[in-house]
């Protein structure tokens, strides 16, 4: 059986659904970073494929950027959660909007 791009691109889909309903579904500050992580993984996955199947560089740049993104993304995000959640321990998502000032 031979894996095609068609198999990839059901994969991204529903790695994606899965990190938009965790997103929707979940209140855990960290849970939701990791779902959002988790659709940003998804979207890459589909730029490969399309760049594979079309021959074309252009879809694996674009996820190097969105990697660089992620990766400030997290260093910044998490770093910010993570402090929250020390200080709060059963703080929500709600419970970030107290951050507006």
């Amino acid at each position: 059986m031979e894996v095609t791009g068609t198999w990839y691109l059901v994969l991204a889909a529903m790695v994606f659904t899965i990190g938009g309903v965790g997103l929707l579904v979940r209140r855990n500050p960290i849970v939701m970073f990791m779902c959002v992580e988790l659709m940003l993984n998804a979207v890459n996955l589909s730029f490969v494929t399309f760049a594979r199947m079309l021959g074309d560089v252009d879809g694996q740049t674009v996820v190097f950027f969105v990697l660089v993104v992620a990766a400030a993304e997290v260093v910044v995000g998490l770093a910010i959660i993570v402090a929250i959640m020390r200080r709060r321990p059963h703080a929500t998502a709600d419970d970030l909007a107290l951050l507006k000032g």
